[in-house]
């Protein structure tokens, strides 16, 4: 398979057809993260497992998520991307809709969530370096955010309904009708325009190797803080005295101030220095992880985890903006969702493991915030010119 004319985008426009498609996808294929505090809970109940499987299970179709980008290494700049497109929207249909059929026995639950994290993290590798070419890719992907916002929001408030009613094969069903209601996006998929020779030389330059470990490493840790946190946030609203009935409204409220943070950082795109909304985000982000991790009570929950989710999705599209502005090529880009999946697994993981071995929620909420440090020191050294 090689690359059509039909893959590659205009130099002059961003096709509104490609900004639906990854916008779409985007929502569509993290999903089990947007909604992790509601799937969490629900796998617990309904399967009978404690934290340190629930931690496994995110582990594992994460994991699945994030190794799809290294095949992606190969195919892209090779194949025809709207080719791959329906090849990984066939897989991750296939999977949601398979999914209940394995219910309730967890190892096939595993196996067949596997499949599936392959099938979407194609489709996030496409949605990605669908926006590389993007005039003003700090706004392309903050549009990027907000539907992924947007869509857990709608998550997090349904889900309980869904739940209550059908029980936890619901959430695969419907997943998987919404994708193939939505398949026929895919030929808004655009390839990268970079030249051969611009990826050799991103990829052999010395000075770009130390920038792109850099930015490996503050993806990582960002995605592990977020994945430790947000699985289990509702487990935070309950020591927080909450009751469990009314955390889902709070934590679809809390998705709401997302949504206010990614299109603050949409509105923002072109109009502030990106290191200064690096800068802003990554400050209200260590700040309501650590309030999460030692203030008490309701109120206190509330404010912090608001916080947290709209610190979250306003400093996200400056990440991804950073990271698709040092590499032309987009194998930079594409790599990321392989770092993104991998914190996302590792996250819930740690937390899961960290949490069965007697560590208090505090404490692996106070690991977490110290992540989130470490991530922008990342992203600041070496420092970058178009800050």
């Amino acid at each position: 398979m090689t690359m059509t004319s039909a893959s590659t985008p205009s130099t002059m426009t961003f096709p509104k057809l490609t900004l639906i498609a990854l916008v779409a996808f985007a929502a569509i294929t993290p999903m089990a993260l947007l909604v992790a505090p509601a799937l969490a809970a629900q796998l617990g109940m309904e399967l009978g497992i404690g934290p340190s499987e629930i931690g496994t299970y995110f582990f594992v179709e994460n994991g699945a998520f994030s190794a799809a980008s290294l095949l992606s290494l190969f195919w892209l700049g090779r194949a025809n991307v709207r080719t791959v497109g329906l090849v990984a929207l066939a897989v991750f249909i296939a999977g949601n809709l398979a999914t209940p059929l394995v219910l309730p026995d967890y190892t096939n639950l595993l196996l067949i969530r596997a499949f599936t994290g392959f099938g979407g993290g194609t489709l996030m590798v496409l949605s990605m370096v669908s926006g590389q070419d993007a005039g003003n890719p700090d706004r392309v992907f903050g549009y990027w955010v907000v539907g992924q916002l947007v869509a857990g929001a709608i998550g997090l408030f349904l889900l309980p309904y869904f739940f209550a009613g059908f029980g936890l094969k619901s959430f695969y069903l419907a997943l998987g009708m919404l994708t193939l209601l939505l398949s026929p996006l895919y030929r808004g998929f655009l390839a990268p325009t970079a030249s051969a020779a611009a990826t050799s030389k991103s990829g052999t330059d010395n000075g770009f190797v130390l920038v792109a470990i850099l930015t490996i490493a503050a993806i990582l840790t960002f995605y592990v803080a977020i994945g430790g946190v947000w699985t289990f946030a509702s487990m935070a609203a309950t020591q927080a005295g909450l009751a469990p009935e009314s955390i889902g409204g709070i934590l679809a409220v809390a998705s709401l101030f997302g949504i206010a943070g990614a299109m603050l950082a949409t509105w923002l795109a072109g109009r502030s220095g990106r290191r200064a909304m690096l800068l802003l985000g990554y400050a209200i982000l260590v700040l309501s992880v650590a309030g999460l991790a030692l203030l008490t009570g309701g109120t206190a929950y509330i404010v912090a985890v608001c916080a947290f989710k709209f610190a979250w999705t306003f400093v996200l599209p400056f990440i991804i903006a950073e990271v698709a502005g040092r590499d032309p090529s987009g194998k930079l880009l594409a790599s990321t969702t392989l770092i993104i999946g991998t914190g996302l697994s590792i996250g819930p993981l740690f937390a899961g493991l960290l949490l069965g071995a007697a560590w208090s929620l505090s404490s692996v909420f106070i690991a977490a915030a110290l992540c989130g440090v470490i991530s922008l020191a990342c992203l600041f050294v070496p420092p970058k010119s178009q800050a």
